[in-house]
């Protein structure tokens, strides 16, 4: 089917003191074409929509796709550089880089805020579920998971991670992450190649007979046998195996364990996120229940990125700003009165200033404050699991 368009009248709704657009240009099918200028407005099928919302007040230039829930051909997941592997890369290249099997992506927006420093750049601040594969474990901000079921969830999540030794002690350790010199850190083949540590003692873990093992998920207890002891760090990394790396100050814990010697690691949390396939962080929430609960920033304007959602529909929302005469951006409560005035019940703010970037079906629908698009750590992207024909 070729791409058809169907044009209608534009209608204006008011809300408070902001001005929603209700799309009115609608797409059957294939790529967006937004105007230049005037960033044309779609309607687009699939179960999404895209609109996009210029509001002379601020003036505001704001990027909305609609998701219907109900919609099963329809998935919100969150995409890495590469594909697979903690760093930093534009929005679009991650989207070209989204696993197949996954399905098509439509849409994307954003993500979390990320470590900028070395050698850990790109390391997400918060949880991070890819397709099922916990690659970064939570801190003390708000992120957002969806369950087994598909409903989502705002909550603080408190990591339980630990790994149990062979006389019964345990020792809680961190995720991909950089390693003090007094704890330990579990790393799998997302952060790269090798570990990147220095000194310390690092034990290479593999598969113990039939247990489950690989690609780590988030809520379960493995059972992992000692390969290697290594006393130099940054030891090699593979799909096959993971490596608890364990600080000066900790090396004592690891004494008499050798090659053969059975760990227990746990990924446990609470609450319990088993079952999870996708997990992003982010912070703060802005909008509950319905409710405007920004109590930060209300003072200042920046280029923002939101997820939001009630019992029917998500909505990935990008503000533009820092730019006069184009957008100036949204304090935190202006943002959560414009999620409520979509309908949110629930929102989350995500990362924001040059990082906040939109892009639907091939194309970079905003403008970036810095002119062109910034590397950031990871993004949510809508998947088109089956066309429906």
């Amino acid at each position: 089917m070729n791409s058809c368009f169907l044009f209608k009248k534009c209608a204006w709704r008011t809300a408070g003191s902001l001005a929603i657009l209700i799309p009115v240009l609608f797409l059957c099918e294939g790529t967006v074409r937004a105007d230049s200028s005037s960033r044309t407005n779609a309607r687009l099928a699939h179960g999404f929509s895209y609109h996009h919302d210029e509001i002379p007040e601020g003036p505001w230039s704001v990027h909305i796709v609609k998701v219907d829930r109900a919609n099963a051909d329809l998935e919100l997941q969150t995409t890495l550089p590469k594909g697979s592997q903690i760093g930093l890369a534009t929005l679009s290249e991650q989207v070209k880089a989204t696993a197949p099997q996954l399905g098509r992506p439509v849409a994307a927006l954003n993500g979390d805020y990320y470590n900028k420093t070395r050698p850990y750049v790109g390391d997400p601040k918060g949880l991070q579920i890819l397709g099922g594969e916990l690659i970064s474990g939570p801190c003390d901000w708000t992120c957002l998971w969806i369950d087994a079921a598909g409903h989502p969830h705002m909550t603080n999540v408190v990591p339980r991670f630990e790994v149990t030794w062979p006389d019964g002690t345990r020792t809680p350790f961190g995720l991909n992450e950089d390693r003090p010199r007094n704890a330990a850190v579990l790393y799998t083949s997302a952060i790269g190649t090798s570990t990147r540590t220095s000194g310390g003692r690092e034990l290479v873990l593999e598969r113990n007979g039939t247990n489950d093992w690989l690609p780590l998920r988030i809520g379960q207890t493995y059972s992992a046998r000692v390969r290697e002891v290594r006393a130099t760090g940054d030891a090699p990394l593979t799909k096959e195996v993971m490596v608890l790396s364990l600080g000066r100050q900790l090396e004592a814990r690891a004494q008499g364990v050798a090659p053969g010697t059975v760990l227990r690691i746990s990924t446990a949390t609470m609450p319990n996120l088993k079952g999870a396939r996708m997990g992003i962080g982010g912070g703060p929430p802005i909008v509950r229940d319905g409710k405007d609960i920004a109590r930060t920033e209300r003072y200042v304007r920046h280029p923002r990125a939101a997820i939001g959602w009630n019992d029917d529909y998500f909505f990935l929302v990008e503000v533009d700003g820092r730019q006069r005469r184009l957008s100036v951006g949204m304090t935190l409560p202006e943002l959560a009165n414009y999620m409520i005035k979509l309908g949110c019940k629930e929102a989350l703010n995500l990362d924001g200033g040059g990082s906040a970037t939109f892009w639907v079906y091939g194309q970079l629908m905003n403008s970036p404050s810095e002119g062109r698009e910034r590397g950031m750590a990871n993004a949510l992207v809508l998947i088109q699991k089956a066309l429906n024909r």
